[in-house]
């Protein structure tokens, strides 16, 4: 896949631990109208538990024909396991791009000095794509933060290092790691990133509607808009934005009885790649978010979260929703 056929759909789903698994990303798929395939991002990946072998991280790496085309993201420390990573994601012949993780706040993840914690050292970035790029043909991308506090907003050299790699193309997320995901995400700060590199850059933060989606590329000049805890519960967005972008139709937004029906396919999807204990118990995270702002919400929330078995889920989709 070219990095022009990738901006041909430039509306992208942003990777988030424990949301874009392959259900969901299947979902999400099934939604985006033809003929537009835009890229999605898988969640993150550990370098090391490829190293390893890690039975749960390489099944993390499994896709469906699907779902494609996909980023698979990385992340690591190590500049000599991170380019053995790309080169086994290569390898699979499943992944589109590889993208690296220089953006998680998770603090688990930035006491290894992974994530966003790499925010502060450019030399080991540049030491870690320089490795990977020559690893892999793949295209190749990363997902920045604009640093990793306010007063070292870095992003635009870490852009410059990544560019310098050979990097394609970047995410920027408009937040500091030590925001987390709090306050408004700074435009402006993505657009300067945006003036300062040639490759394409991706605006991320704060885009959950049609209005939103103008203003971020207004102000950011972006090439492209990644979209992450609006989809939560909400797996028709890309296919709303993307429409809108390229046709400037505002699909209407789905009623309750297709948002169940939705619901319903993703826990079947779940089920079906991760067994029903598992599904159970994932499924509860996501019918908090497809519930958000119903009438009754709440209600619904508490009977998901007691339901233990599939049968209750599936009384809750046909019944519950009755008043709604």
């Amino acid at each position: 896949m070219t990095v022009n056929e990738i901006f041909s759909a430039p509306i992208f789903l942003a990777p988030m631990a424990g949301v874009t698994d392959s259900a969901f990303r299947s979902i999400v798929r099934e939604l985006i109208p033809a003929p537009y395939k835009p890229l999605m991002f898988a969640e993150m990946v550990s370098c090391n538990g490829i190293h390893y072998r890690n039975e749960k991280t390489l099944a993390m790496l499994q896709t469906l024909e699907s779902e494609r085309p996909i980023a698979i993201q990385l992340f690591g420390s190590d500049p000599a396991i991170c380019a053995e990573g790309a080169k086994f994601v290569e390898e699979l012949g499943t992944a589109a791009v590889i993208d690296f993780n220089l953006g998680c706040p998770a603090p688990k993840i930035v006491k290894n000095g992974e994530g966003s914690a790499l925010m502060k050292n450019p030399k080991l970035v540049g030491e870690i794509f320089s490795a990977m790029r020559q690893a892999t043909s793949l295209p190749l991308s990363a997902k920045i933060r604009l640093g990793f506090d306010e007063e070292h907003l870095n992003a635009i050299e870490i852009a410059k290092v990544l560019e310098s790699c050979g990097v394609d193309f970047i995410a920027v997320h408009g937040r500091t790691r030590e925001q987390f995901y709090s306050g408004a995400a700074n435009w402006e700060e993505i657009a300067k990133v945006k003036a300062a590199v040639k490759i394409p850059v991706i605006a991320n933060g704060d885009v959950k509607d049609f209005d939103s989606l103008d203003k971020i590329l207004d102000v950011t000049h972006a090439d492209g808009v990644m979209v992450g805890r609006a989809a939560q519960g909400n797996p028709f967005i890309i296919g709303r934005l993307l429409t809108y972008l390229k046709t400037g139709k505002k699909i209407t937004p789905p009623t309750v009885a297709e948002r169940v029906e939705v619901m319903r396919r993703h826990f079947s999807k779940l089920i079906s790649c991760k067994g029903e204990g598992v599904a159970i118990r994932e499924m509860r995270s996501h019918a908090a978010w497809y519930t958000k702002g119903l009438k009754g919400g709440a209600e619904l929330r508490n009977k998901f979260n007691r339901a233990a078995s599939v049968a209750e889920f599936e009384e809750i989709f046909s019944t519950g929703f009755s008043d709604v």
